[in-house]
């Protein structure tokens, strides 16, 4: 009996064993390991005041806009450098977004809304370069940025309107009988604003850069048949600068036109 019990216990260690072996050679990707948040300096746990990698990509992030706008434009050439093109162009687009949407009176807050759009655009160009970190595909750096913008533009509202802003909710242009039933769905679409924010740029971005490990993973394990992912990794990461922009200019319009709604409330 007992060595029936070691010959079973030998026979199950050994099927263990290969069936390790077949794990470690099969297909082993991982896409959301490059999105795991670890300490720059160590091995420890990751607390409150502790540098990790998000801090480091972030601060690579800042300087590049200060780069950018600070030393790209420090000469004012009237014949421009790439770096005060490429600045002027920027301060252009966003100047007449933040005009066309909110109005004159909006141009005021014309700074803010520019450092936004500039520090998300560069985080997202920053993390499709190879072996950087993409920290707007993270929902704890979206929601703080979707967060800052609700309570700046619900702050500005009261200020501005005091209790006129909740005109806001109140469907004037609808039937009588309406109006309470469409100021509770207003109410809570208002509410959800800084989810949707948050969660659509860091969705997108997160979602394109785990299809690109996907195909690479297939790529390393095809060898010489690697073509087709190759192939579809340049397709992607082509669609991906594109995407890294679009939600940029998507998180700064919902910003001017929430920002509209502070300065004015009435429908």
């Amino acid at each position: 009996m007992a060595t029936e019990t070691a010959t079973a216990t030998e026979h199950g260690a050994e099927a263990a064993a290969h069936g390790a072996e077949a794990a470690h050679g099969g297909l082993n990707i991982h896409p959301m390991d490059q999105f795991i948040v670890k300490p720059l300096f160590g091995d420890g746990p990751v607390g409150m005041f502790t540098v990790t990698n998000v801090t480091l990509w972030m601060a690579v992030a800042v300087a590049c806009v200060a780069l950018l706008m600070v030393i790209g434009t420090r000469g004012r050439n009237i014949v421009p450098s790439r770096a005060q093109s490429i600045a002027e162009l920027a301060y252009g687009f966003i100047y007449k977004m933040v005009e066309d949407v909110t109005g004159k009176e909006g141009v005021k807050y014309f700074p803010y809304i520019m450092t936004l759009f500039l520090f998300i655009v560069i985080s997202n160009f920053i993390g499709l370069i190879p072996m950087a970190f993409t920290t707007t595909s993270h929902i704890a750096v979206t929601a703080v940025l979707a967060l800052a913008v609700f309570l700046s533009v619900t702050v500005l509202g009261f200020i501005k309107n005091g209790p006129g802003f909740l005109g806001l909710f109140w469907v004037s242009s609808a039937p009588l009988v309406l109006r309470p039933i469409l100021a509770i769905i207003e109410l809570i679409s208002y509410f959800v604003r800084p989810v949707s924010h948050s969660i659509r740029l860091a969705g997108n971005l997160m979602a394109g850069h785990a299809v690109i490990k996907v195909f690479a993973g297939f790529a390393g394990a095809l060898g010489l048949f690697s073509i087709l992912p190759i192939a579809a990794i340049t397709a992607v990461y082509a669609l991906e600068l594109l995407v890294a922009f679009i939600q940029a200019y998507v998180f700064t319009i919902l910003t001017c036109v929430y920002l509209k709604d502070a300065l004015h409330p009435h429908h």
